[in-house]
């Protein structure tokens, strides 16, 4: 086995993730980038542990920091050399245009804009007198210089989303703002309202609490940053080459070992990363090749690796940091949220790695053999020490504290750690390294964060989510109503109009959230689509975590649906393989993050957490019936459980699995319906080919 190396990793990641790739600047400048991101880190890392300053000098400084570097690292155009067309050096200082120094200086003084006028400012001016009154007396009346810096940051904002992640965001808002301020003339009759003027649309959008200074950027600012960092960090202690060999003590030995290694050490470092890309990049460097090399194709290979890492953004209990924003959107324990999505995300494993188990039989593939694997308890003895950051990270959360007070805690032990453990050692150097490239992941989260504060602004002002919702379950009743009929000719089954238009606009959800969650990093899509598709589920009646939950789980499967799948893509690359295929089969080996936020709708027993819907009995029924469905489910997209499967046996193995993950007794019936003529001419076709003898 290859060892874990951060330094192709770091590589790979920056060749497959656009949102880390920079243009060349001067030494100086580069050095100043340098500098500042290793401040910008060091100032998060202590005001974690002292105590943040006020809300708005501190996202404004916060907003300052990721401004500053996203427009001297981005380019406003990009060729292939990530150079701007035209490049020229009369207009460019160091290497970046003048106008984008113009940008960073209106960017940063639109963003402290709101602090240093928060309690008025008077003063005079060449005879001239200036006067500003607090904050709280220009609330719904601004004055037209505040609508000036909020609309300037508005578009800094904007060309800043465009730049690290593409032009769908700016484009989304866009349509955000433009129904907002023309609300009387949306031709739609349900949609229209009586519209904003742009001042008062300024003012939701640009005062603290509503919009671009609400929730959002709040949580990245005190709680996101950290966390990356402590990733970040921590795999420069060496807990990534831990959690590779642990996952290949756990599953190496067994059939299609590098695959299942893959599944394992991708989940172990689910736990710590916040971005399923690095996720992929980071153990795929390693995985991919290895499974290459023991046989499976190269598509299946990074769809494997893909699936796994894409895993990460719902396994606790980072969950891209979305956990955190969940928490604090339902006011709740974030250790309720945590256990919450606990049974959910192991769903998730059970049906990547059974895929991944059949395939391996399928092609004949087997484990590592004995010494391809390391020992045990070398690998506690050389390692232990790099998990006592994350044993203190979730200990301290645990425990009743702040998230970004277990992430100050965290990073602390990995440092200390990193200072004393003999076999991996780090410098200031690793410190520096480790610094910058935490503060280079955040510049893209940081931008979007901020921008999709105007969307939530925009729902709350316009009462946009209930409407959707309305819209929602009205085409769904639609819908009903038509297909209900058929429905009386099938035995065992007595479905009302409401089951049906429930399922049908958790169908129409689930599909907004996809499409709406494709390229956007974790916290930006759950803010978006908790703000605008999740109001649809509350006029359902389903609980809020699960309706939360449900959103946050369609809006990351984006990472593994073509054609956007970003995740996918990177492991194609790492593979040498077809992008296309690689995103089916990353897609398919999903099928259980796609399958369970159904169950968990349709059963909260599966959250623990929801008192008014939990009963040992429901839960266990739940759990074991959605696991024994993945598990069908896995066999039939494999193409084999026992023996080779033909098409018809896919099939009747595949509606099985369905039935089974829908949490009913009735569903049950009809699966074993389905499961046991295939079951059985499994165990014949088995036999046969075990037993030669028998078929003569």
């Amino acid at each position: 086995m290859e060892k874990f190396s951060l330094e192709r990793a770091l590589s790979l990641e920056s060749k497959y993730d656009d949102s880390l790739q920079t243009r060349p600047i001067a030494t100086w400048l580069s050095k100043f980038v340098l500098y500042f991101s290793v401040f910008f880190a060091l100032y998060h890392y202590i005001t974690a542990g002292i105590g943040v300053p006020v809300d708005y000098w501190h996202m404004g400084a916060h907003m300052s920091g990721v401004i500053i570097l996203i427009f001297i690292s981005f380019p406003a155009f990009k060729n292939k050399n990530l150079v701007d067309i035209p490049a020229t050096s009369w207009w460019s200082l160091a290497g970046v245009p003048y106008y984008d120094w113009v940008l960073i200086l209106t960017g940063v003084s639109s963003s402290l804009y709101v602090g240093a006028t928060w309690y008025g400012v008077e003063f005079n001016f060449l005879g001239i007198a200036f006067s500003i009154p607090e904050q709280v007396l220009r609330m719904g009346v601004p004055l037209p210089v505040d609508v000036v810096f909020g609309t300037l940051l508005i578009i800094v904002l904007l060309e800043a989303v465009r730049r690290t992640i593409g032009i769908v965001v700016p484009i989304i808002i866009l349509l955000f703002i433009g129904y907002a301020v023309l609300g009387p003339h949306i031709p739609i009759q349900i949609l229209k309202h009586p519209g904003l003027s742009w001042s008062l649309f300024v003012n939701n959008m640009y005062f603290p609490d509503l919009g671009i200074y609400g929730i959002t950027l709040w949580i990245v600012s005190t709680v996101v940053f950290h966390f990356v960092l402590f990733g970040v960090l921590a795999q420069r202690i060496g807990l990534g080459q831990f959690f590779v060999d642990l996952a290949t003590v756990a599953a190496g030995r067994y059939t299609g070992g590098l695959a299942k290694v893959s599944v394992v050490s991708s989940a172990l470092f689910g736990t710590i990363s916040g971005s399923s890309i690095a996720n992929t990049v980071s153990t795929g460097s390693l995985t991919i090749p290895n499974m290459k090399r023991s046989g499976y194709p190269g598509h299946f290979a990074g769809g494997v690796e893909a699936a796994a890492s894409a895993g990460g953004q719902i396994t606790p209990p980072i969950m891209g940091a979305a956990a955190f924003v969940l928490a604090e959107f339902l006011e709740i324990p974030y250790s309720t949220v945590v256990i919450a999505a606990a049974f959910p995300a192991l769903m998730h494993y059970i049906g990547v790695i059974s895929i991944v188990h059949f395939k391996a039989k399928k092609l004949g593939l087997k484990g590592l053999s004995s010494d391809q694997i390391p020992q045990f308890f070398m690998v506690i003895k050389q390692g232990w020490m790099t998990a006592i950051p994350l044993v203190v990270l979730i200990y301290v959360l645990f425990s009743g504290f702040s998230p970004h007070m277990a992430a100050f805690w965290g990073i602390t032990a990995i440092l200390i750690v990193g200072f004393i453990n003999p076999n991996h050692r780090i410098g200031l150097g690793d410190l520096i390294a480790g610094a910058s490239q935490g503060v280079k992941y955040a510049l893209s989260v940081g931008a979007v964060c901020a921008a999709i504060g105007i969307v939530v602004g925009v729902v709350n002002a316009t009462g946009l989510g209930f409407r959707l919702g309305f819209m929602v379950t009205n085409s769904a009743l639609g819908m009903g109503e038509t297909i209900l009929p058929y429905f009386e000719y099938l035995p065992f089954v007595d479905f009302g109009l409401n089951d049906i238009t429930l399922f049908i606009s958790l169908l129409l959800i689930a599909v907004t959230c996809i499409l709406m969650g494709a390229g956007l990093p974790t916290t930006a899509l759950y803010v978006m689509l908790a703000t605008v598709a999740q109001p649809a589920l509350a006029d359902l009646g389903i609980p809020p975590l699960a309706s939360h939950l449900f959103v946050l789980y369609y809006g990351v499967i984006s990472e593994i649906t073509p054609p956007v799948c970003a995740s996918a893509y990177a492991a194609a690359g790492i593979a040498g393989a077809n992008p296309f295929k690689t995103g089916l089969s990353a897609f398919s080996l999903g099928i259980g993050k796609l399958l369970v936020p159904m169950v968990f709708v349709y059963s909260p027993a599966m959250l623990i957490v929801l008192d008014d819907y939990f009963t040992w009995q429901e839960f266990l029924h739940t759990v074991i019936t959605c696991a024994l469905g993945v598990f069908l489910l896995s066999a039939s997209v494999a193409g084999y459980f026992i023996a080779n499967m033909n098409g018809p046996s896919r099939l009747l193995f595949g509606l099985a699995g369905i039935f089974l993950v829908a949490p009913s007794w009735e569903s049950t019936i009809y699966a074993l319906f389905f499961a046991a003529p295939v079951i059985l001419t499994q165990f014949l076709a088995y036999k046969n080919k075990n037993n030669p003898e028998a078929m003569v």
